[in-house]
Formats: C-alpha cells, structure tokens, sequence
C-alpha cells in the first residue's frame, strides 16, 4: 500500500479513536504529499521522494526537540518527540552504530579513502547507500572516527 493510502486509513483510525496528537501528524505528512503533488513535479510520488519527505519531517522534529530542549520548553519538546516517533512508524527500521560502522568501513574501502581530508569523499557514497537507513550526523562521525579526524 502506498505511502498515501497508508496515512488516510491511519487518519480514519486516529479520528474514530480521539488521538489528536497521532491525527495532527498524520495531517502534516498529508499536506506534505499534497504540496508535493501540487509541485509540478509531472510525476507520481515515488518511494524515494517518499523517504525523503518522510525524513525531512523527522529532521524537523528532531531540530524543534533540539530547539525546545535548549529553551527549557519540556513540555513542547515532549510534543515534539512523541510526533518524531509517528513518523518514524513510515521510516525503514534505523540502523545501529555497529552495522553503520561496518557499512562505512566497507566504503571507505571501496573509494580506497586513508586521510581525514576524503571524509567528504567518503560521505558522498556512504548517504547514497544509507539514505533513510541511517542518520546522517551519525554517519558522519563514524567517517571521520575511521579516517582519524
């Protein structure tokens, strides 16, 4: 079932069920689709464009935590979290500091990188590979780690 028809049945369920805070995500990733369907992209919303959406919505949330956090805003961080995990539901399953470690490893080798200065290098072909498997920042630091930066 595609992302779309995903959201409206679990809006319906929301609805019926009185989840408020669930309905309220559900119609942000909503309007998502829709701006994108209204773009002018000539194309139907693919998985890719999905997952991008999808993440661009975490990173979002995971700034306003960030943001909120630093205000002493708990409550409204609190809001934020718990929406960054309905998202989440969308995302393939994240992967761990271990298997991202081995996954660049594997590239790092593979684009035969060996000072910090290729981390960039390193980077380019590791997001094209992990891209929505792992968090980028995270990523990130196990380059670099590996490279000695």
């Amino acid at each position: 079932m595609a992302l779309t028809e995903t959201i409206s049945e679990q809006m319906k369920t929301a609805m019926k069920s009185g989840d408020k805070l669930r309905l309220e995500t559900l119609r942000s990733l909503r309007a998502l689709i829709l701006e994108f369907e209204k773009s002018g992209a000539d194309r139907a919303m693919n998985e890719e464009d999905e997952q991008k959406m999808l993440l661009s919505a975490a990173k979002k949330r995971k700034d306003a935590i960030e943001q909120f956090s630093n205000a002493g805003r708990q409550e409204a961080a609190d809001k934020e979290a718990a929406e960054l995990a309905i998202i989440q539901e969308f995302l393939p399953k994240q992967m761990d500091e271990a298997e991202i470690e081995a996954a660049v490893k594997a590239i790092i080798e593979s684009v035969g990188a060996k000072t910090p200065q290729e981390v960039g290098k390193v980077m380019g072909a590791a997001m094209k590979e992990l891209r929505g498997k792992a968090d980028g920042t995270l990523v990130q630091t196990v380059a670099k780690r590996l490279l000695g930066a």
